[in-house]
C-alpha cells in the first residue's frame, strides 16, 4: 500500500495540486490545519473530505470552526488575524461542520503499522510545538508502547525520528513551510518505508489569490516573503529600559 501523508495545507490549493499531480497513492492521511493563511480554504477542506481516509483537527481548524478571535500584530499571528475574515466566506456550513467534528487524535492500523496521529502532541493535541528532537518526543510517547509510528504536524518543519521501538513523522507543511525551503512538503509510506519529499509549485498562483481577496498591502508583502523564502524574518528587537545594555569597550592603556 502506498500512503500519502500531509499536514498544514493552510488553504494553499496550488501547493496541494502540485503534490497530487506528482504522486499516485492508495490512501491519504492528514495531520490537520487545512485552513487559515491560504486563499483557497474550501478547496483544501473538500479535498480532505473526499480523499483523506483519516484526518485530525489542527489548532487553525479548531479556531476557524469555532470562530475564535485572533490577537497579535506581528508575524503569523498578524497574518491569521488579518486574513481569516477575508477567507471565512469561502467556507460553507458543510465545511465548517467537518472541521468542528474532526477528532483530536486517531489510532490507526494500516499496512502492518500501528499509528498514532495528532496535530500537536499527545499531551496537547492542538497547541504544543515540539521540533524534531529525540529526547522530548521520547518523553511524550513513553506511555504509548503499542504504536510503531506517531504522525504529527503543527511545526511546519519536516522530520523523521527513530526512537528505537517507534518512529515520529512530521511530513512538514504543504501550504506554508517554515524551515527555509519554500517547496511543498509531504511524505510517502510504502511497505513500512517512510520517505520525505518536497515539490515546487506555482507560488504566484497563491499570491494572486491573496491579491484577489483585497488584503492590506502589508499582509500581501508578508505572505509573499513567507511563501518565497519558506519563513518570515523575525521582527527587529526593540530595546526597552529593562533590556540589558552593552557596556562600551574599555580604551587601551594610555588612552582616555
Amino acid at each position: 500500500m502506498r500512503i500519502l501523508v500531509v499536514s498544514d495545507l493552510h488553504g494553499n490549493a496550488p501547493a496541494l495540486r502540485a503534490i497530487l499531480e506528482r504522486e499516485r497513492f492508495d490512501l491519504a492521511l492528514n495531520a490537520g490545519d487545512l485552513v487559515d493563511y491560504g486563499p483557497f480554504p474550501a478547496e483544501c477542506v473538500r479535498w480532505s473530505m473526499s480523499h483523506c481516509a483519516y484526518t485530525v483537527r489542527g489548532n487553525h481548524d479548531h479556531g476557524v470552526a469555532q470562530n475564535v478571535e485572533v490577537v497579535g500584530d506581528h508575524g503569523y499571528r498578524y497574518l491569521t488575524r488579518i486574513a481569516r475574515p477575508f477567507m471565512w466566506p469561502d467556507l460553507g456550513p458543510r465545511e465548517r461542520r467537518y472541521l468542528l467534528e474532526l477528532p483530536l487524535t486517531l489510532r490507526i492500523d494500516l499496512d502492518g503499522l500501528r499509528i498514532l496521529m495528532v496535530h500537536g502532541t499527545p499531551r496537547d493535541p492542538l497547541d504544543e510545538y515540539v521540533m524534531g528532537l529525540v529526547e522530548p518526543w521520547t518523553a511524550r510517547l513513553r506511555d504509548y508502547k503499542d504504536i510503531d509510528l506517531a504522525i504529527v504536524g503543527h511545526t511546519h518543519h519536516q522530520f523523521l525520528l527513530d526512537l528505537g521501538e517507534k518512529r515520529v513523522l512530521n511530513p512538514g507543511s504543504v501550504g506554508q513551510p517554515r524551515d527555509g525551503d519554500p517547496r511543498a512538503a509531504y511524505a510517502i509510506i510504502e511497505d513500512g518505508c517512510i520517505q520525505l519529499h518536497r515539490v515546487e509549485y506555482p507560488i504566484e498562483q497563491t499570491l494572486a489569490g491573496y491579491e484577489a481577496l483585497g488584503l492590506p498591502e502589508k499582509a500581501n508583502q508578508l505572505f509573499r516573503e513567507s511563501l518565497t523564502h519558506g519563513r518570515l524574518s523575525p521582527p527587529p528587537r526593540v530595546p526597552t529600559e529593562s533590556s540589558p545594555q552593552a557596556l562600551p569597550a574599555m580604551p587601551p592603556s594610555g588612552e582616555s
